[in-house]
């Protein structure tokens, strides 16, 4: 049993295995807290399986979570499905509908030719069993890449993506959820990688609206950004990094894939991420975000040395032992910052 929180160390759930829940969020219904996200037990980099279907958990206490099992499972005799085990299927979401009473998910998908879409499937219960309603979306008809949905109070829901490797972007969704209406707007353009905004959490406080993003380095961690909004289509303003003590540039080796408000706390946001490579995280933030640039920018020139340590974790694609990061969001004011804590406890917070 835990009684506290432990950011990058190995987190077992009740039956005493990985919690695997990766690009993953947390759904606070009757009580209980759900977290689902990617399952990766089968993903270890010796095989062609990037997933094993989504995987979600139950909590009342946020400590201690019981498996709830596959809640999407993959489609693993179906190698033209988006649920192919080696489809490269990323960072489930799901919000509920009052209206069609049911919750709505969904998945990015990054294909082979470099395109992404994306795939919306629809249940009666957060835990299943969720019915495919589109496949190969286009949302504007735009490559569409990490991202985030939320429900506002009065029941309009929006969809924050990435513009792949371009700019953010706000889009109104369909009053069923399930696709966009055509209403958008675009934030914080960039040429290319690594400034590129990816992995958006939107969350609301004291009538702002604050979108946490990350550069574009794979699964190797970078600096965060925080940037506040007085809309849901802002225009957002740039504050600067989520994790301004942190002096290795990488978000203290992690990468946010949501963030969520603790029941019954006055103030408690809790970011929800991912430390993908726990093995290698000794490499040089900079000389790597050199890689990505150099890749990129049509227009570089610097030569970027790619030594056999940076190489091998590079190629490496184990993500089945990848860890979490929880930690809390601390406020100054209106500018959000998170520290780093080797353990913390929500019962230290109003």
């Amino acid at each position: 049993m835990y009684d506290s929180f432990h950011p990058g160390q190995i987190w077992l759930d009740q039956e005493g295995k990985r919690i695997q829940a990766h690009g993953g969020s947390v759904f606070y219904l009757d009580g209980v807290y759900y977290w689902y996200g990617e399952n990766k037990e089968k993903t270890t980099g010796d095989n062609n399986i990037w997933h094993w279907g989504v995987r979600c958990y139950a909590s009342t206490d946020l400590y201690n979570w019981e498996d709830k099992g596959i809640i999407i499972p993959p489609a693993p005799d179906d190698l033209r499905s988006s649920l192919h085990p080696s489809s490269q299927m990323d960072r489930p979401h799901i919000i509920y509908n009052k209206e069609t009473q049911k919750f709505v998910c969904w998945l990015k998908i990054m294909h082979k030719d470099g395109s992404q879409t994306v795939t919306v499937l629809t249940a009666e219960h957060i835990l299943g069993p969720y019915e495919k309603v589109r496949e190969n979306l286009r949302p504007l008809n735009m490559n569409a890449g990490d991202f985030d949905l939320v429900v506002a109070d009065d029941g309009k829901a929006y969809y924050y993506f990435e513009r792949v490797h371009s700019e953010t972007i706000c889009a109104d969704l369909t009053a069923d959820y399930t696709d966009v209406t055509g209403y958008y707007s675009t934030h914080f353009p960039h040429p290319y990688p690594p400034y590129v905004r990816e992995a958006t959490a939107h969350f609301y406080r004291n009538g702002k609206h604050y979108l946490a993003t990350s550069g574009t380095t794979g699964y190797l961690p970078n600096p965060s950004e925080i940037a506040v909004a007085d809309t849901w289509h802002g225009p957002y303003r740039v504050l600067g990094n989520l994790h301004p003590a942190d002096n290795s540039d990488t978000s203290y080796h992690s990468q946010i894939s949501s963030i969520f408000k603790v029941e019954g706390k006055k103030d408690l946001y809790i970011a929800v991420a991912d430390r993908w490579m726990p093995k290698h995280m000794a490499l040089d933030y900079n000389k790597y975000s050199k890689i990505f640039e150099n890749r990129f920018n049509p227009n570089a020139t610097e030569q970027i040395e790619v030594d056999d340590t940076l190489l091998k974790c590079i190629l490496d694609k184990n993500t089945s032992v990848a860890d979490y990061v929880w930690l809390p969001i601390l406020f100054n004011g209106e500018r959000p910052y998170i520290d780093w804590k080797e353990s913390w406890k929500i019962e230290d917070y109003e």
